[in-house]
């Protein structure tokens, strides 16, 4: 095991209430998981299999460093290559808003992780609403800091948006979290959850 040092303090706050979703000495894959803060934290303080799906090949490196079993990839045809039920818990947190097809990728994580973690910003803010209200152009936030024409973010999503898209898609959630989060440190959203929180976190499942 890696002999870095990680604590709370380093994880972001909606990693810590991803991380606490998961069971330990678990099966777990991670789709874009970045520099691989939160299959780090899993290996060290949970002692799950982890391994993670990453395109950018500096974050690569930096798994690498912290000791993460990682694929340098495409999380769209990397995912097609596991068989059914290879994990008991697959992750794609703040991605899917960057995604073409996600029923597609829904359909095929839940093919081959038992149960599915999905965040994503919240684009129904009242920042976001606000900004758009009252200068017309296109939102930049802490949470959305692109401009529109170098953004990543393909997909406009709200916490309604992804409750009726699980419906429509035809998987089930099984627990979901709204949160406000600045830099590392955040809290939960219990009211107006779609207007005050700044991204959602689900688990879902078939």
């Amino acid at each position: 095991m890696s002999t870095l040092n990680f604590d709370n303090n380093r994880i972001r706050f909606d990693l810590q209430i991803i991380a606490s979703w998961i069971e330990p000495n678990t099966r777990v894959l991670d789709l874009g998981c970045g520099e691989g803060d939160l299959l780090f934290y899993l290996k060290s303080r949970k002692e799950v299999r982890g391994t993670g799906i990453e395109h950018d090949e500096e974050k690569v490196a930096q798994c690498i460093e912290k000791g993460v079993t990682v694929l340098q990839g495409d999380i769209n045809a990397e995912v097609l290559d596991y068989p059914d039920g290879a994990f008991d818990y697959v992750i794609l947190s703040q991605t899917l808003q960057q995604v073409y097809e996600p029923a597609a990728l829904l359909r095929s994580i839940l093919r081959i992780g038992k149960k599915a973690v999905v965040s994503f910003p919240n684009f129904s803010h009242w920042q976001v609403r606000f900004q758009l209200l009252t200068t017309g152009y296109a939102p930049v936030t802490r949470q959305l800091p692109y401009q529109w024409y170098d953004t990543p973010n393909i997909r406009v999503i709200s916490l309604k948006d992804f409750r009726k898209f699980a419906r429509t898609v035809g998987f089930k959630i099984f627990k979901e979290t709204a949160i406000s989060i600045h830099d590392r440190k955040g809290r939960t959203v219990q009211w107006m959850q779609n207007l005050r929180a700044t991204y959602g976190i689900f688990l879902v499942g078939k």
